[in-house]
């Protein structure tokens, strides 16, 4: 008689009544990296494409030579707007004053003064639709959303407007991207493009 093998353990466990919280991403064990939370379940990250990588670098190293003194750039890293969401913006700019342990794992959203998010094919609603409501509801008071155009970056640039708590357009930027808010910043798109590609650019 043959014996039927025993049934292995689920790879993960399941989520309680209501769904995870923010302090959950800190325990549960073998979370792949990048793991968010969204109303209460898990995102898990797909594999990055060249042009995501390039432009959270790009949006890195530029923004952190124009911040003001007092503010600071962190690139993914988890932030908390409520019991149920804890997001991981690709690029965020805070208040340096919560910059404060080493081994801290999240900021409070009321400390970010502008989130970047680059859109990736699996993350485009996230990032278009679901993501802009809860940082403008956590009075995050800019958005910039990244994409990809036929390898080129353009930039939507996004203002909450406090009287209705909701984020107005306020530019979209292609090549060069020219901002007074939240400081002043003057970047040139096409350094997001590998240099090989934009010397084979006719244009």
């Amino acid at each position: 008689m043959s014996i039927e093998p025993e049934a292995s353990e689920p790879r993960w466990a399941v989520p309680p009544e209501g769904g995870w919280t923010a302090d959950d991403l800190d325990t549960l064990p073998n979370l792949p990296p990048h793991t968010e939370l969204i109303d209460g379940s898990l995102v898990f990250v797909s594999p990055q494409t060249l042009f995501h990588s390039r432009a959270v670098d790009f949006f890195t190293w530029q923004l952190q030579s124009l911040v003001p003194p007092e503010l600071e750039v962190v690139r993914e890293f988890t932030i908390d707007i409520d019991r149920y969401n804890r997001p991981e913006p690709d690029v965020i700019v805070i208040d340096g004053d919560v910059v404060d342990d080493p081994n801290q794992t999240r900021f409070p959203a009321e400390a970010v003064r502008l989130a970047i998010e680059v859109v990736s094919p699996e993350s485009r609603s996230r990032d278009r639709e679901t993501k802009p409501v809860k940082y403008a509801r956590a009075t995050i008071p800019h958005y910039w959303r990244v994409e990809n155009h036929n390898g080129r970056a353009v930039v939507y640039v996004f203002e909450r407007e406090p009287a209705t708590g909701a984020y107005t357009s306020t530019g979209i930027f292609h090549d060069r991207m020219k901002v007074a808010v939240p400081f002043t910043v003057d970047l040139d798109l096409t350094a997001i493009t590998a240099r090989r590609s934009r010397a084979a650019d006719p244009e």
